[in-house]
């Protein structure tokens, strides 16, 4: 029982980290990966609970990037493992989102106090998290306004909607540079999300792989069934590591620790060589 993606309090999800480990090992996992967007902050608290919960902690960030397809901006989330967090490229883009990303959360609250009983003090983050649509999100729920994130996300924060405002990302084989550079290891998370967005054509894979990618997240509920075995099938044929995972977000998401897992082997060849080692018990 192996969960490799997970968020906490000091990004979007609903637990601290101490929380989370805790959370963890109710869930029978015997190892976690606490993978917050675009920040490092849970590591240390994190680490700490590792002896009293028993569960193996890998250190990881969710990292918010592009891919170019034709001239078009695709969204694209790449986990980092076991990179150096003081690596140069990757401590400037944490710096640079977080300031790009607290201005477009009050333009967007600024856009939906038009319409709505909503205002920038009504939005909550967790301590030394940066707000994001999560937190709006979480906002406009108590406000009455929508009755989950998820409805939130499928209407009023979703990309093409009239309140939304893009964000600063870089691209994503600038990231997987900077990854590889750290020591760490670069994992695609959930490509073939279509419900979150346009994803990028599967043929884009090559390219990644032939730039440092190490692996890709096949089995995540919001990859579709029926194109998993499509993904899988292009990962063995690049030698892409294979991932399972949750997207654990605490009471966030109807996600559940667990669900999706991957395998010894796959974790022993993601620690191999990187920077970080996976910290146990």
């Amino acid at each position: 029982m192996i969960d490799l993606h997970t968020h906490s309090s000091c990004s979007d999800g609903t637990q601290t980290p101490t929380e989370l480990m805790a959370s963890a090992r109710e869930a029978g996992l015997i190892c976690v990966g606490l993978t917050d967007h675009d920040t490092v902050a849970g590591w240390q608290e994190a680490a700490r609970a590792v002896s009293d919960t028993g569960v193996s902690l890998v250190r990881g960030m969710e990292v918010t990037s592009h891919y170019d397809d034709a001239g078009a901006r695709v969204s694209v989330h790449m986990l980092a493992y076991l990179f150096d967090p003081t690596a140069p490229a990757l401590a400037a883009h944490r710096e640079r989102l977080q300031a790009s990303r607290a201005d477009r959360a009050r333009q967007i609250v600024e856009r939906l106090s038009e319409d709505f009983p909503l205002s920038w003090d009504d939005v909550v983050a967790g301590e030394g998290a940066v707000v994001g649509r999560p937190h709006i999100a979480d906002a406009l729920i108590a406000a009455g306004v929508v009755s989950s994130r998820e409805e939130a996300f499928d209407d009023l924060l979703h990309p093409r909607g009239k309140y939304y405002v893009p964000n600063y990302s870089p691209d994503v084989f600038d990231v997987i540079s900077w990854i590889n550079d750290a020591g760490g290891r670069a994992v695609f998370a959930h490509p073939m999300a279509a419900k979150r967005g346009k994803t990028v054509p599967l043929s884009a894979l090559d390219a990644m792989a032939e730039a440092g990618l190490f692996g890709v997240e096949v089995n995540h509920r919001d990859n579709p069934p029926h194109l998993r075995e499509a993904l899988a099938s292009r990962a063995r044929v690049l030698e892409l590591f294979q991932f399972g995972s949750s997207d654990y977000h605490g009471a966030g998401k109807p996600n559940r620790l667990g669900e999706n897992t991957t395998d010894s082997d796959t974790l022993a060849a993601l620690e191999q060589g990187a920077f970080l080692e996976v910290v146990h018990p």
